[in-house]
């Protein structure tokens, strides 16, 4: 199992990845909060990994911090939630605002997500609280924090947001007016990152 990966960073996109280790290059599929973080292509990258074996497909699931890590693993313990629905969750709610909604049994709060229903949103709250008490109380984390969001800028970088919050799961109608109010906050020129930490503010609202 590979559980963490060093290396050149060869390709970047919302929610995929390549690094580069010693000339093998592996590619990881990553949340927005993640991609949000990362240095520009042809820097180093140091990641924490989750493999995820299928019969059809060997999958690398990256994470910018131990504790998004932790948080993917507590997610998938979660009855019907994959490691897919795991990753457009993080994307849309932080870490931390995320285990705090968890342990209080905040279904609203878990609702922002794509994927996530009112039902679903009790399940994981009925299922995940004690889990997620035991991880803040072992990482000892602060007050809460709010999730970042994603910004805009030219055309083509806007079409990649919006791909990226389809992909994820969001209904097209609603990725589409994040990415276009996201892509006037954040004025014309404005990279993918911008745009990716503007729409993770508004997708948290």
């Amino acid at each position: 199992m590979i559980a963490r990966l060093e290396g050149r960073l060869r390709e970047k996109a919302p929610t995929r990845l390549v690094v580069d280790v010693g000339g093998v290059g592996y590619e990881l599929l990553v949340s927005l909060q993640t991609f949000e973080g990362l240095p520009e292509k042809g820097k180093t990258v140091a990641l924490e990994v989750r493999t995820v074996v299928r019969e059809d497909a060997f999958l690398l699931y990256g994470f910018a911090t131990a504790l998004e890590r932790d948080a993917f693993d507590l997610l998938v313990k979660a009855n019907r939630v994959g490691p897919r629905l795991a990753q457009a969750i993080l994307s849309g709610v932080a870490p931390q605002p995320l285990l705090r909604a968890l342990r209080e049994g905040d279904a609203a709060a878990l609702q922002r997500a794509p994927g996530v229903g009112p039902k679903l949103a009790e399940r994981m709250a009925l299922e995940l609280r004690e889990g997620a008490g035991e991880l803040i109380d072992s990482v000892g984390l602060p007050g809460a924090s709010e999730p970042g969001a994603p910004s805009g800028g030219s055309a083509e970088v806007r079409e990649e947001l919006l791909s990226a919050l389809v992909n994820l799961g969001y209904p097209r109608s609603h990725a589409e007016r994040v990415a276009e109010v996201s892509a006037r906050e954040a004025g014309e020129g404005a990279s993918i990152e911008t745009l990716i930490r503007i729409a993770l503010k508004r997708l948290a609202k």
